[in-house]
């Protein structure tokens, strides 16, 4: 898995700039952090890998994000968790409003998620949106079909729709701090006890121009399976505008 996200951002980021155009923007980023813990009584590591790849003309822009998440505790496994994401954004409404779509996909050994897929459109609101500040705000509807496990003998394979709100921003300071989150809330129409949240936030200090040193919180709770995770992570992050 390492191997083809490394081979995917080579890929872009030295062989793509020939056929861009003048009109069109392109942002490619790579992540690798993690934590390591050993002790006389034992021994524990988590690894996050994060690649970004995103288009953005006038009125349209293509987002896809991919993140894995190994981990183990004492030689058992902690964490082995995908997820992959590709979304659009059109630019056609008032002013600081757009609409969205998007399809998801997730596994996840520590949440017991064994396949999730998720699609569905909304709208979105900018509530500030500066050179170097951004907040936003947006909801919509999800259709999720999952397969999980409700405990070691119990699989649940269901589907739902659910409303999805999510909370972004992103804030630069003297161009080289950088503070960002996105926040997800989806509630199933079904019942209200299934929902899900996720939230990622990161804390980078830029190292030069397209590295930063980075801290992230990953915080994710699936109430069906009555999961949760959190994680603080340091690492790297390579990036690159063009």
């Amino acid at each position: 898995m390492k191997t083809r996200i490394l081979v995917v951002l080579c890929l872009c980021w030295f062989g793509g700039k020939a056929q861009f155009t003048d009109s069109t923007h392109y942002y490619v980023s790579y992540a690798a952090t993690g934590i390591i813990n050993q002790t006389n009584d034992g021994s524990s590591y988590v690894l996050t890998n994060n690649f970004k790849f995103n288009v953005r003309k006038k009125s349209i822009s293509l987002n896809s994000t991919n993140n894995w998440m190994y981990g183990q505790q004492n030689r058992q496994l902690s964490n082995n968790d995908f997820g992959s994401t590709l979304d659009f954004n059109l630019y056609k409404g008032p002013k600081h409003f757009f609409f969205w779509g998007l399809a998801n996909y997730t596994t996840s050994f520590s949440l017991k998620i064994n396949d999730q897929l998720q699609a569905g459109a909304g709208g979105a609101y900018d509530v500030l949106n500066r050179k170097n500040a951004l907040i936003n705000i947006s909801n919509g509807i999800l259709y999720e079909k999952s397969d999980l496990m409700m405990n070691d003998t119990t699989r649940d394979v269901y589907s739902t729709m659910r409303n999805s709100f999510r909370l972004r921003f992103h804030f630069e300071l003297q161009n080289l701090f950088v503070i960002e989150s996105s926040s997800f809330l989806q509630n199933s129409f079904r019942h209200s006890s299934d929902y899900i949240v996720r939230s990622v936030t990161s804390v980078s200090v830029k190292l030069r121009q397209w590295l930063s040193l980075t801290t992230s919180l990953n915080y994710n709770k699936f109430n069906r399976t009555q999961r949760e995770t959190l994680l603080l992570n340091f690492g790297l992050t390579a990036e690159k505008y063009f």
